[in-house]
């Protein structure tokens, strides 16, 4: 899996590609963890890219929403591919979420960015 960093303004926007998996899943939980504990807490998730997500990758975002929302930040999700949509019905994390089509409404979303 690969993980890119970007930041517009106060967003930071997540790009994954590949597969989220048990494999993966640490090393998106260590990039989420250090923008948190950095107080970087308005974050885009682009899953546009990504092939799979395995239980591991969701236990990974819902452990990163939880944190961020402490902090009064949230997470919101971008571009999922149908299939990858369904696991979010399946688990339940559509109503956990707020899921957008487009990475830009996503970042807009947070106000002036």
């Amino acid at each position: 899996m690969e993980i890119l960093e970007q930041k517009i303004g106060n967003v930071n926007m997540i790009s994954l590609s590949g597969r989220l998996d048990a494999y993966s899943a640490n090393d998106l939980e260590r990039k989420l963890d250090s923008l948190i504990d950095a107080d970087q807490v308005q974050l885009v998730v682009n899953l546009g890219r990504l092939e799979y997500i395995s239980s591991s990758g969701l236990r990974v975002l819902l452990a990163a929403l939880k944190k961020v929302r402490k902090q009064q930040g949230d997470i919101k999700l971008a571009c999922l591919k149908p299939y990858i949509k369904e696991v979010f019905d399946i688990a339940g994390f559509t109503q956990l979420f707020t899921i957008f089509d487009a990475e830009e409404a996503a970042v807009s979303s947070f106000g002036a960015a």
